[in-house]
């Protein structure tokens, strides 16, 4: 006879078998590579995390951009630039394209480097060799050429803060031939050597001329130019006055060192600015972004700044869409979730760990979905209740706070298969480094798990956001279930779209696809 324990009959269609394990030591499902890369390219990070360094994911995106066709690798590139608004990614992909798939590089070049930050991260992966060479060669220096040919004054301005390398370092590098006298004599001025002032656009020769003398009004330049100058707290004051949004929200540290609060006038002008309606959405500013600004905020940034933070984030919340339905949301708060979000970046390391993210996603969704069920996750589900009405920073906060355990991606949904909850869309916000759970042949005990809530909720969809992505997963692709490496603003609007049925099967795949080149 039989044994019943090993051959037992399960419901529902077989379910597919783990073929990997994970860095904690669980099974998992390793992705297609043109599902790995789009995971990896449209919201990952080059950075050491709590189970990969940063070598190793860069060898990881090398090897998947060598298994795609170098069409979808272009196609990538420009969503990961334009989309999810990545920065070292797409200038990766893009210069991958320089030794496989040269013919796409000029279609793509503009729509991923389009500003000078993107030219300088272009040229430095290039020049490190990383993609196997260190010389840009003839196609590439020439839509360099053109980038610094045809950028206005502000722009080049711009591309001028920074190093590694320094715009005068990519001029001296594809010495471009201009065609105009400004031009001309702004690259002159740049890379120091001798020049016409009165042939210098407006902008730097207003620059010059404030140097020489400090009555002069502050010149309409980069505000990283002026700080060498040695500026004073009227200067500074006036830099937060004539800055947008955006700025502000990025430099409250820096005005805060300066004394630029010490004014009662100037910080509640700075706080009105912040907590604009107006402004935070037509700077489509998203939860994200500003919990970021709230927990790099020094201690010397006054409350009522702080306060126009938060006030900023219920704003924003009006640019993240809603989900038909009943919405499940389940981060994960266990041990390994306390490390940075973007990965460790030595002092430029972010505050935000993944344990805040998850618990940012999970408040958003309660405020945004008022019949939201939220079940923190460890070993096993924690605990909690949190009130829609409290802000989504004093939620997250609380969500944040637990803390602690080992990673059990399945505990969430046994426990709704347990009590027998029915909802429409389940988002589990994790490492997805699941081990606890792990089975030694076999589905994984998230998919089990999954199929048996499926069976009794069929339209209902799981999303599973890897913060730190990987090139595998604890739920196998299909048409009710969406993988997202990594995250950004961006991974809002695609659960919405995913759980409003706008996103085809091919999920991430797919959106990459039609992409237009």
């Amino acid at each position: 006879m039989a044994n019943t324990q090993l051959f037992k009959s399960t419901k529902g269609p077989l379910l597919p078998k783990t073929n990997m394990v994970n860095e904690a030591g669980g099974r998992a499902y390793q992705l297609a590579p043109e599902q790995a890369l789009a995971q990896y390219a449209v919201t990952g990070c080059l950075s050491q995390t709590f189970y990969a360094d940063a070598e190793t994911q860069l060898e990881t995106v090398l090897e998947l951009c060598a298994k795609v066709e170098p069409r979808f690798l272009a196609k990538a590139a420009v969503y990961c630039r334009q989309q999810g608004y990545m920065k070292d990614m797409p200038a990766l992909l893009a210069a991958m394209l320089t030794t496989r798939g040269q013919e796409f590089l000029p279609q793509v070049f503009g729509q991923v480097v389009d500003n000078g930050k993107m030219l300088r991260n272009f040229v430095q992966i290039l020049r490190s060799g990383a993609v196997g060479r260190k010389s840009l060669g003839s196609r590439p220096k020439k839509l360099v050429q053109g980038w610094l040919n045809t950028a206005s004054e502000k722009a080049l301005l711009h591309a001028s803060v920074g190093n590694a390398p320094s715009l005068a370092d990519v001029v001296k590098m594809v010495h471009p031939r201009p065609t105009e006298d400004w031009r001309e004599a702004w690259f002159a001025w740049l890379i120091g050597k001798p020049y016409e002032e009165a042939a210098l656009p407006p902008l730097t020769r207003a620059f010059e001329a404030y140097k020489r003398d400090r009555t002069q009004p502050l010149p309409d330049v980069p505000f990283q130019m002026l700080t060498a100058l040695e500026l004073g707290t009227k200067e500074w004051t006036d830099i937060a006055r004539s800055g947008g949004w955006q700025m502000l929200r990025m430099n409250l540290n820096t005005f805060a060192r300066h004394g630029v609060f010490e004014d009662a006038a100037q910080c509640k002008l700075v706080a009105t600015q912040l907590a604009d309606r107006q402004a935070v959405l037509k700077a489509r500013a998203f939860p994200y972004q500003l919990m970021m600004a709230f927990q790099s905020v020094a201690a010397s940034v006054p409350h009522e700044v702080r306060d126009a933070l938060q006030d900023a984030m219920e704003v924003a919340l009006e640019n993240v869409p809603a989900c038909v339905g009943k919405v499940v949301v389940c981060p994960d708060v266990s041990g390994s979730m306390s490390s940075a979000a973007t990965g460790f970046r030595g002092a430029a390391t972010s505050k935000v760990r993944c344990i805040d993210v998850a618990a940012l996603v999970a408040a958003a969704f309660v405020r945004k979905n008022g019949n939201t069920v939220v079940l923190p996750f460890e070993t096993k589900v924690v605990d909690i209740t949190l009130n829609p009405r409290d802000s989504v920073m004093s939620n997250a906060k609380k969500l944040a706070s637990i803390g602690g355990g080992g990673t059990n991606c399945s505990a969430p949904l046994a426990w709704l298969n347990q009590n027998r909850v029915k909802a429409d869309l389940v988002v589990m916000v994790s490492d997805n480094e699941s081990w606890v759970d792990t089975r030694k042949t076999g589905a994984t005990e998230t998919q089990c798990q999954w199929e048996r809530f499926s069976q009794e909720n069929p339209q209902a969809k799981l999303v599973c956001v890897d913060i730190q992505p990987h090139a595998h997963t604890q739920a196998a692709e299909r048409e009710d279930i969406l993988n997202v490496g990594g995250f950004s603003d961006a991974v809002f609007k695609i659960i919405a779209s995913f759980a409003n049925g706008r996103l085809g099967p091919q999920h991430w795949v797919g959106v990459i696809d039609e992409v237009m080149l």
